[in-house]
């Protein structure tokens, strides 16, 4: 049995800190795991430069409340779900996450939670489990699926490597190129044809 793993943001989502980059006026928070490959790096930088501006999670979660799903993202969702079993499979936090699942019809979501003071601070996260997504996708193999994955960053890459099948999707142009193996798309119809084509 096919598991297709999807990462989220990039994907079916728009990426929530450069959404609040620019709703903040901060633009360094831009950075993304598109840029920097170490998560862990990159989360405790964030938490520092929210910490220098005074921001928590409540500010995050406004600007998280009037982001929309990609154009066309839950209508690819919806098709996939009617053909494989599908979990979403994201770095992210369940307190930034779970409004975006609303709009997408709630599919089910493997994520991390974020360390947050009464005053609403972000102090720290606590991930899942290590290399989060490779080892979901390992833990499913273990239990006899077999997976299908497709993102568009640097932490996406080992899940993709590790599937039957992988894909890119809206990635950058140097994931790209440093990937010339994997099959890379822009538009989810062609996306949805290519998963769909993998599935037995």
């Amino acid at each position: 049995m096919d598991v297709v793993c999807l990462d989220m943001e990039g994907v079916l989502v728009p990426e929530i800190w450069i959404a609040f980059s620019e709703e903040s006026g901060i633009p360094e928070l831009k950075r993304t795991t598109r840029d920097e490959p170490d998560y862990d790096k990159l989360m405790r930088w964030r938490i520092g430069v929210l910490k220098e501006h005074g921001l928590g999670l409540k500010e995050i979660q406004d600007t998280i409340s009037r982001i929309d799903p990609l154009p066309g993202a839950k209508e690819f969702l919806d098709a996939l779900r009617a053909e494989a079993q599908v979990i979403i499979i994201s770095d992210t936090f369940t307190q930034f996450a779970m409004p975006l699942m609303k709009k997408l019809g709630y599919p089910t979501l493997f994520c991390n939670t974020l360390e947050v003071a009464e005053d609403g601070e972000i102090t720290g996260f606590k991930m899942r489990c290590q290399q989060s997504k490779l080892t979901t996708v390992r833990a499913l193999q273990s239990m006899g699926f077999d997976t299908i994955a497709a993102g568009d960053s640097f932490n996406d890459l080992a899940m993709i490597r590790a599937s039957r099948a992988g894909f890119l999707f809206r990635t950058t142009e140097q994931i790209k190129k440093d990937n010339p193996d994997l099959q890379a798309f822009e538009e989810f119809d062609d996306f949805l044809a290519a998963i769909k084509a993998e599935l037995r």
